[in-house]
C-alpha cells in the first residue's frame, strides 16, 4: 500500500485569491513546489483534494473547473513537480444550484475525496497525511484516518485563532507553510 499526502489547493499550494476561473490567476506560494518535490522524493503519493464550490454557486461549469485544474497541473509540471491524483468537490450544501446543491461526504470536512483516492490507488490512510489551511482540511484527514497538518498560509492564521483547545489537540501539526509541513512529514517517515 502507498503512503500519501493529500494537499488542499488554495491557500496551501497557491495564493487564495477567491474562486479561480482563469488559470492566469494562479500564483504559487513561495517554496510550495520545492516542498511538493521533497514529499515526492520521500516516496509519498501526492493527491490534490480541493473543495470547489464555485461550480455549485454557478461561477463556473464543471468542464471549466476541469480546464482550470488541468492548467494548474501544467503549471506545477513547468515547476518540475507532478501530482499523482486530483479529487475535487463541486458541491455546496446551502448555496448550490440544481444537483450541485447537496450535503455530500466529498466536501471537506467529509472524508470522501480521501477515501475514494485511497480505494482507487491502494493508499494506506493510517500512514498518510492531509495538509490544508482550513480546519475542515484537518477534519477530513481525521475522518479518513490520516494525520493532519494545518498551515498558517491562506486562511490558516485566522482559522487557528478560532480553534478551541480540543481542536488544536486533534491537529497533529501546525506549520508556517507547506515547506515546513513537508519537512515535518519527511521526518515522521
Amino acid at each position: 500500500m502507498k503512503r500519501a499526502v493529500f494537499l488542499d489547493r488554495d491557500g496551501t499550494i497557491n495564493e487564495d485569491v477567491g474562486h479561480i476561473t482563469d488559470p492566469d490567476r494562479f500564483e504559487l506560494i513561495p517554496g510550495a513546489t520545492d516542498a511538493i518535490r521533497r514529499l515526492k522524493d520521500a516516496g509519498y503519493f501526492l493527491v490534490l483534494a480541493t473543495n470547489q464550490a464555485g461550480v455549485a454557486r454557478g461561477l463556473m461549469t464543471e468542464p471549466q473547473l476541469l480546464r482550470v485544474l488541468g492548467a494548474f497541473e501544467d503549471l506545477l509540471e513547468r515547476e518540475g513537480v507532478r501530482l499523482d491524483g486530483i479529487r475535487y468537490c463541486p458541491h455546496h450544501p446551502e448555496e448550490g444550484i440544481g444537483s450541485y446543491k447537496q450535503d455530500c461526504d466529498c466536501r471537506k470536512p467529509g472524508p470522501g475525496q480521501l477515501l475514494s483516492a485511497a480505494e482507487e490507488h491502494d493508499i494506506d490512510l493510517a500512514s498518510s497525511f492531509m495538509i490544508g489551511d482550513h480546519y475542515s482540511d484537518v477534519e477530513a484527514g481525521i475522518a479518513a484516518g490520516c494525520r493532519s497538518v494545518m498551515l498558517l498560509t491562506g486562511h490558516g492564521q485566522q482559522e487557528i485563532e478560532k480553534l478551541d483547545a480540543a481542536q488544536k489537540e486533534r491537529t497533529d501539526y501546525v506549520a508556517r507553510d507547506l515547506a515546513e509541513a513537508a519537512d515535518w512529514i519527511v521526518v515522521q517517515g
